[in-house]
């Protein structure tokens, strides 16, 4: 969403706050070049379901002037472990700065209410575009263009069908504390799953629907996924080593008419 005003300026990141993939950065001295920040959570689907866009943003744009920051903010206990972020980051192969926020000090200052979100900012560190939850990213990126005087249609592609703004997409059923059994409606099923072993290097398990899964590190696994929006029951259950804090839905495409 554009904003109508260019009257709200980029808040500084707290001094204390550590980093990855970067020495320290200060927002005024990013001044002169449009700055994309996200808040988003390892642990949680919809985080990782929009990474791929700031990292493709990032990879095609950074030359050309852009800087991408993902701010890491917890929603889950395994989010405010600095190590577990760490680990997670590597996995997910995150080249782009990454803000630690463990006690939500940057999520405060900005107001923030949700996973994802993420604010845009022009040269002159002043809000340009902004966008709350999944989607928007072809809007996102034209602003990016805008701001970098490229032209051209958005490069990303869309990484999900229901990604496509004119997608006819359901709502799911709404995700669950710890690990759920029972009826669902949604186009997959996730766990936030959390290692036990002190150092999370010792595998645990978990069974879905009947079949054993080995379960190698702390973060949003995938259980179920449907080719559009589906009635389920689901049987899940977690094995020695493994703590299950949420069971979460995502949505899908509407059923088709045939269907």
């Amino acid at each position: 969403m554009r904003v109508p005003t260019d009257t709200i300026t980029a808040p500084m990141f707290p001094a204390s706050l550590e980093w990855l993939n970067v020495a320290t950065l200060r927002m005024d001295k990013q001044k002169g070049r449009p700055v994309l920040l996200e808040f988003w959570d390892f642990c949680r689907p919809a985080s990782l379901r929009t990474l791929p866009y700031l990292q493709a943003w990032h990879a095609r744009y950074e030359a050309a002037g852009l800087r991408v920051i993902s701010v890491h903010a917890p929603g889950f206990a395994p989010g405010k472990d600095p190590a577990a972020v760490a680990a997670a980051v590597k996995r997910l192969g995150i080249e782009h700065p990454v803000l630690l926020d463990p006690d939500l000090q940057l999520w405060r200052i900005y107001d923030n209410r949700g996973w994802p979100a993420r604010y845009l900012y022009n040269q002159d560190l002043r809000l340009f575009e902004a966008h709350m939850g999944e989607g928007g990213y072809h809007e996102t990126e034209q602003a990016i263009q805008e701001l970098l005087g490229l032209e051209g249609e958005p490069l990303t592609a869309y990484l999900h069908p229901e990604d496509d703004p004119e997608a006819l997409v359901v709502v799911p059923t709404d995700d669950v504390a710890g690990a759920y059994e029972g009826p669902y409606e949604a186009g997959g099923v996730w766990a936030v799953l959390e290692l036990e072993s002190a150092d999370a290097g010792t595998p645990g398990t978990i069974v879905v629907n009947g079949e054993e899964r080995t379960v190698d590190y702390t973060g949003a696994h995938q259980l179920v996924a449907h080719e559009r929006h589906e009635a389920g029951v689901l049987e899940f259950s977690v094995g020695d080593g493994v703590i299950a804090h949420a069971t979460c839905f995502t949505p899908g495409l509407a059923p088709s008419p045939e269907a």
